[in-house]
């Protein structure tokens, strides 16, 4: 179950600027990156609400695994573009993002380090959705609702893009339940 009030007070700490941000999963590896000319903090409270957020309600997110965000708020509105694109390339090329939307490539070098990290969800909790039998067959469940909405509702590269980036996260949280498996004892296995 999520705690709410501890996510509304996590966000309140986040900056109130312009900029760019990384929602990142239970690991604290990003998973998408978005920017704000609205404010860090009131983007990033929408897309843990899902009120007017695209990337929920086209399914490439899956809001239960959201549980850090890094702020990188700016001075400046014409340099959130480059920043994002740069943040994208970078942690991109680590783990494939969900955003369904490339931005230009250029020759960015390394990302920056976040002004900020907020943790948007308790410890305890970040613990209990790790487990590989609560996070395989949650993110199996979320990956068939995105196939659904890529099928019946938007057949779109964006959505096609973010399937093929979870698919890839799919088989890393098999290969943790497998080796999950392997440490278990085998009694009452058959092994006739």
């Amino acid at each position: 179950m999520t705690d709410f009030a501890f996510r509304k007070q996590a966000v309140r700490l986040l900056p109130p600027n312009i900029g760019v941000y990384a929602l990142c999963d239970l690991d604290n590896i990003p998973i998408y990156v978005g920017q704000s000319k609205d404010g860090i903090r009131s983007r990033v409270a929408r897309h843990l609400t899902s009120a007017r957020s695209d990337i929920i309600a086209n399914r490439q997110i899956d809001v239960w695994e959201i549980a850090y965000v890094w702020a990188y708020p700016v001075a400046y509105a014409d340099t959130i573009n480059t920043l994002e694109a740069q943040l994208f390339h970078f942690f991109n090329a680590q783990s494939p993002l969900m955003n369904g939307t490339v931005p230009p490539w250029g020759n960015y070098g390394a990302a920056p380090q976040p002004t900020q990290v907020v943790q948007v969800m308790q410890d305890y909790e970040i613990q209990k959705r790790r487990d590989p039998t609560q996070r395989l067959p949650r993110q199996a469940n979320h990956y068939a609702q995105l196939v659904d909405h890529f099928l019946t509702v938007k057949n779109s590269a964006q959505i096609a893009r973010a399937m093929d980036a979870h698919f890839g996260r799919l088989q890393k949280y098999h290969r943790t339940l497998l080796g999950y498996a392997d440490n278990q004892s085998d009694e009452g296995n058959d092994r006739g």
